[in-house]
C-alpha cells in the first residue's frame, strides 16, 4: 500500500506555495489566515481563536454560516439530483425557487435566466439591455452608469464600472459608456441636468445602477427621490433599468431589495451572494415580460446565448429556495427589525464624533468615514483590519471607511461586541 504523505507544514505555508487569492498583491499582503471552521456568525482558525463575522463574508452567509435549515435541505437534494444540463432539461428546485422569488422580487419582474455569480448576473444584464434593442431594431449601443459604481470582474460588468483600481489594464476593450454622479439629494437637479444632456447626445439602450447603496464605493449612499426620478426620465426614454441587488438584494437595507424603496422599478434585476446564503455559488438575473418578449422569436438569433455548466445548479437552487423561506419568515424580519434599530442607536451615538465623516445606516448596513486619507488597500486599511482581527472581529475596511453587515442571526451579544471594538479603534486611530 501505498504510503500517505504527512504534511508538516502549516496551512498558511502551503498556501503560498500555489495558491492566488483575490483583490491581492501578494508582494506587499500578509499571509492568508486559515479557516477551519464557520457556525452562525463565528468564524474558527486554525489556532482555534474565533472571529465575529462582521459583514457576513461578502454580504453572502446572511443567515449565519452552516444554516442547519439551509445546509439539511441540500444534503436531502444531494441524494436525489445534484447536476442536470439546463438546456433541454428543467427541474423541481428551479422551478419552486423561480415561484418564490417572483413573489418577493419588485413589482413587475416575470423571468428568471440562471448565472454563477454576481458579474455574470451583471453580465447578462447588460446583454439584455443591449441585445433588447438589437432585436427591436433600435440604433442603441451605450450603457449609462453611475461614477465609482462597481458591477463585477467579466468584461461588460467591468465596463460599466467606474472603480479604475479594479480596472485600469482592460480599459481599451470596454464598450461604450457614459456616466452621471449619484443623487445626494443636494445636487439632484444637477444629476438630471447632466442625464438629459447624456441622453440628448447619445444612443443609450441601459441605465445599470446599484440602487441606494454602492458596496465597493465604501457603501456610498444616495438619495431614493432622486434616483426615482432618474429611474423615471430612463423610462420615458425607452432606456433599460438593470438594477444590480447583488449586495443590496434579500433583505440587507430593510427591505427585500433596494428597488422596493422607489416607485419607479427595474426592468432587470441583478441577483447572487445572499441569494444562495453563502452555501453554494450562484447569480440569477430576472427581467419583466416586456423584455423577454424582445427575445422571443421564430429567429433563431434573437434568442439570449448565454449559457454556462452550472446553470440551475440543483443543489445551489435548493439552498436558494431554503433562504428564500427564511428571508421571508417572521423570525428573520423580526431579527432585521432589531439590527436596523440598534445600527440607527449607534448613528446617534457616534454622529458627532471628532474624528469621523458620514455616519450613516439603512437596514443592517453601517458605515462611516476615518477622517484621513488613505488607499483602498493600503497601510492605513490593513492596520485597521489587523485591530479589529486581533479583538476577535473580522472586518474588511476599504480605504478609510469602516461598515458592518452582519448576520441577521448575530445575537445582541455579538452585535454589541462589534460596536465596541469600533469605538475601541476610534480611541487607538
Amino acid at each position: 500500500m501505498r504510503n500517505v504523505e504527512v504534511k508538516t507544514e502549516s496551512l498558511a505555508d502551503r498556501d503560498k506555495k500555489h495558491l492566488w487569492h483575490p483583490l491581492t498583491q501578494h508582494k506587499t499582503s500578509p499571509e492568508m489566515l486559515p479557516i477551519k471552521k464557520a457556525k452562525g456568525c463565528i468564524l474558527t482558525d486554525d489556532n482555534g481563536k474565533e472571529y465575529i463575522d462582521g459583514i457576513s463574508s461578502w454580504y453572502t452567509a446572511v443567515y449565519g454560516h452552516c444554516n442547519q435549515y439551509i445546509t439539511s435541505k441540500v444534503a436531502e437534494q444531494m441524494q436525489n439530483l445534484d447536476q442536470v444540463v439546463f438546456s433541454g432539461f428543467t427541474h423541481e428546485p428551479a422551478i419552486k425557487l423561480s415561484e418564490a422569488l417572483i413573489e418577493i422580487l419588485p413589482e413587475g419582474q416575470q423571468k428568471l435566466f440562471f448565472n454563477d455569480n454576481g458579474s455574470t448576473a451583471t453580465e447578462i444584464g447588460i446583454k439584455m439591455a443591449l441585445q433588447y434593442h438589437h432585436n427591436l431594431g433600435n440604433d442603441r449601443k451605450v450603457m449609462l452608469a453611475f461614477e465609482e459604481g462597481f458591477h463585477g470582474d467579466t468584461f461588460g460588468a467591468m465596463s460599466v464600472s467606474g472603480l479604475s483600481v479594479y480596472n485600469g489594464a482592460f480599459e481599451d476593450h470596454f464598450i461604450k459608456v457614459k456616466r452621471i454622479p449619484v443623487p445626494s439629494g443636494d445636487n439632484n437637479q444637477e444629476v438630471i441636468k447632466a442625464l438629459k444632456k447624456i441622453i440628448s447626445e447619445h444612443n443609450l439602450a441601459g441605465f445599470i445602477y446599484e440602487p441606494l447603496i454602492q458596496g465597493a464605493a465604501a457603501m456610498k449612499f444616495h438619495d431614493a427621490d432622486g434616483l426615482n426620478e432618474i429611474l423615471k426620465i430612463c423610462r420615458e426614454n425607452e432606456i433599460v433599468l438593470v438594477a444590480d441587488e447583488v449586495m443590496t438584494g434579500f433583505g440587507k437595507t430593510g427591505k427585500y431589495f433596494a428597488s422596493d424603496y422607489m416607485e419607479e422599478k427595474p426592468d432587470v434585476v441583478c441577483m447572487s451572494k445572499a441569494l444562495t446564503a453563502g452555501l453554494l455559488p450562484m447569480g440569477l438575473t430576472s427581467c419583466s415580460q416586456k423584455i423577454y418578449e424582445a427575445f422571443y422569436s421564430d429567429d433563431l438569433a434573437k434568442g439570449l446565448f448565454h449559457g454556462h455548466t452550472y446553470t440551475a445548479n440543483p443543489l445551489a437552487c435548493t439552498a436558494a429556495l431554503a433562504a428564500v423561506e427564511l428571508l421571508v419568515s417572521e423570525e428573520m424580519q423580526v431579527n432585521i427589525q432589531n439590527i436596523t434599530k440598534a445600527n440607527l442607536e449607534f448613528v446617534d451615538k457616534l454622529k458627532d464624533h471628532p474624528k469621523l465623516k458620514n455616519v450613516r445606516s439603512k437596514g443592517v448596513i453601517f458605515a462611516f468615514e476615518l477622517d484621513v486619507k488613505t488607499d483602498r488597500y493600503g497601510g492605513l486599511r490593513n492596520q485597521l483590519f489587523k485591530f479589529c482581527m486581533d479583538r476577535g472581529v473580522f472586518l474588511r475596511p476599504l480605504g478609510n471607511t469602516i461598515y458592518i453587515v452582519p448576520p441577521y442571526v448575530i445575537s445582541e451579544k455579538e452585535l454589541q461586541k462589534l460596536y465596541s471594538v469600533i469605538e475601541d479603534l476610534l480611541r487607538e486611530f
